[in-house]
């Protein structure tokens, strides 16, 4: 039998259930309702008329007026036509006898037998009446009884089996929808030999035939994968074994899942012992592991004494994100993965970090070296200019204004190159003084004002001479002020303005250089401050090293401070950056 049909007739079997105490109760209440309505009907009228005649008899003498005795004969009348009950019948009769006698009497002839004998009928009539309302109260109350006992075993014969129904009946779905959930389960450990078994020939027997079939074929896939599964993982596990950089890899419980004999070394760990064990109580007792797993900061370059030497590694960590298949299938493809663990690497950058280093000092001693042939030759240059040396012609004073030019920016170049090694090999030395910021403003200032009269553009300072002093480079500070203005003033137009602006923001000193000129495209401001980046040109201004603003940032840094830029095509450029109050 199908489920829909059982669930028809269950439901079906509860609905004439709910009938049939619906009539048994209806009916009984119908009874009550006609017993109580007969008692109204009879009794209560006759008591009404006798109620009435009594009032005139006590209430008028005899003979009666016409308007009384029309009142009494009505009364009688509806009496005679209203007799329902055994005894009313001569009760009524003896009442109309000894109204026709009083009637019929002359005033002298009215005795009190006569009126005793018409009060007694009428009180015969109400004591039939009234004990026929007391015999159907009675029957009334029996009826009740008997009503209230029927419908209570209708009500309990009802209950009974509805609670049956409700126990039991529930079952019918619940019990094998509770067995797929349970053999679901099985499955989802792997327990392939879970099988299911219904009877019933209904639609659950289907399905756990389905699931019987499903089963067979899961099994036969993970024995037929098994030993793919495992050769697989035997070459995984060789090639992390004999990679070049150290791995290590977490669960997602945080346990190590497996690391490489490289990491193993450097770490002074046994690999074998140390698989499965938690990391969070591993770094407790090995510090490289924690500076790896949990470090303090965000530096991801790390030297180790490693080969008997000091190694440089570069850490990676990524983060081993895969489906989660246990989610709902209306979730979108980020919330339905889930983390698998992580996998740190330590990559060797050793030999990068040598090469790095023997750029730095090969760039420092060429600097060092080309300092002093271009000092020479600008000595050579204002000799030729001396004109005691001799004359020149146009041509050929142009000539050395251009070397100059060129030399000049050689030796800014080689300046720079020297800074730029003291700070990658981490000998940068600043001097730092309590200063003023206007000093600081002011030095820079006197340095480019030539080349600002040359252009003819306007420098408009605007420095608060009461702000709090700074504990700087004053020097290195005032440099990078220079080359912002040395900036502003290269690409500013002639008769044009550059605005230097120092005001004092929350515990920090700004400093703003602000030209009018073209501006900075968005897409290279981010790269401003990175070495060696120029921005494309459009011949017209002769570009730099592209070390100006890097080494800037490096000295503004190493003074606690920040630097930034903001600008936009058409509007100009603001270089800014911000020196901390001296607190003491």
């Amino acid at each position: 039998m199908k489920i829909k049909t059982k669930l028809r007739l269950g439901f079906g079997f509860l609905f004439i259930i709910v009938l049939s105490f619906g009539l048994i109760a209806l009916f009984f209440l119908n009874e009550l309702s006609d017993k109580s309505k007969v008692i109204l009907k009879d009794n209560y009228k006759s008591l009404r008329y006798v109620a009435a005649m009594r009032n005139v008899v006590d209430e008028s003498a005899f003979p009666l007026s016409a308007e009384k005795a029309k009142i009494f004969e009505q009364n009688l009348k509806n009496e005679g036509q209203n007799i329902t009950e055994t005894g009313e019948k001569l009760a009524f009769q003896k009442l109309a006898v000894a109204y026709e006698t009083l009637i019929n009497a002359s005033t002298n002839s009215i005795n009190a037998n006569s009126l005793k004998s018409l009060r007694s009928a009428l009180q015969n009539i109400e004591e039939v009446n009234m004990k026929a309302i007391y015999d159907k109260n009675e029957m009334a109350n029996a009826a009740s009884s008997r009503a209230n006992l029927y419908i209570s075993i209708a009500a309990m014969v009802a209950f009974l089996i509805l609670f049956t129904f409700i126990v039991n009946f529930p079952g019918f779905v619940a019990n094998p929808l509770a067995e797929f959930s349970a053999a679901i389960k099985q499955i989802g450990r792997k327990n392939y030999k879970q099988r299911l078994h219904f009877n019933n020939h209904d639609e659950f027997t289907e399905l756990a035939d389905s699931f019987n079939g499903m089963v067979v074929k899961l099994n036969e896939w993970e024995n037929s994968n098994l030993s793919k599964i495992k050769s697989e993982k035997s070459r995984i596990e060789a090639i992390i074994a004999q990679m070049q950089d150290a791995i290590i890899g977490l669960n997602e419980k945080g346990e190590i899942l497996f690391l490489n004999h490289l990491a193993a070394k450097l770490m002074n760990l046994d690999e074998e012992k140390i698989i499965g064990q938690n990391a969070a109580e591993l770094i407790k007792k090995n510090e490289l592991l924690k500076r790896i797993i949990k470090p303090e900061t965000a530096e991801k370059t790390l030297k180790i004494y490693a080969d008997e030497k000091e190694s440089y590694f570069l850490l990676e960590n990524r983060e081993i994100i895969i489906p989660n298949y246990e989610t709902p299938e209306d979730k979108t493809l980020f919330e339905s993965s889930k983390s698998a663990g992580s996998v740190y690497v330590l990559k060797n950058i050793t030999q990068f970090k040598e090469l790095d280093e023997a750029k730095t000092n090969f760039i420092a001693t060429v600097s060092h070296e080309l300092k002093t042939p271009l000092s020479s030759i600008k000595m050579s240059l204002k000799l030729l200019n001396d004109s005691r040396v001799g004359t020149m012609n146009e041509e050929q004073s142009q000539l050395l204004i251009h070397i100059k030019e060129d030399s000049d920016r050689l030796l800014k170049i080689t300046s720079e190159l020297l800074d730029l090694s003291q700070v990658e090999t981490g000998n940068l030395k600043l001097t730092f003084a309590i200063t003023k910021p206007e000093d600081i403003v002011n030095y820079a200032v006197d340095a480019v004002k030539f080349q600002a009269e040359q252009k003819s553009i306007k420098l408009e300072l605007n420095c608060d001479q009461n702000l709090p002093k700074v504990n700087a480079d004053i020097q290195k500070t005032a440099w990078v002020l220079v080359n912002f203005l040395s900036n502003a003033l290269r690409y500013s137009s002639e008769k044009s303005s550059v605005k230097i602006d120092v005001f004092q923001k929350d515990k920090f000193i700004q400093f703003s250089v602000r030209d009018f000129g073209k501006g900075i495209d968005e897409k290279y401001q981010k790269r401003l401050f990175e070495r060696y980046f120029q921005v494309p040109t459009d011949g017209q201004n002769k570009s730099g090293s592209g070390l100006g603003l890097a080494i800037s940032k490096d000295f503004i840094e190493a003074e606690e401070g920040k630097i930034w830029v903001e600008s936009a095509i058409g509007e100009g450029s603001c270089f800014s950056f911000m020196l901390p109050i001296n607190q003491a």
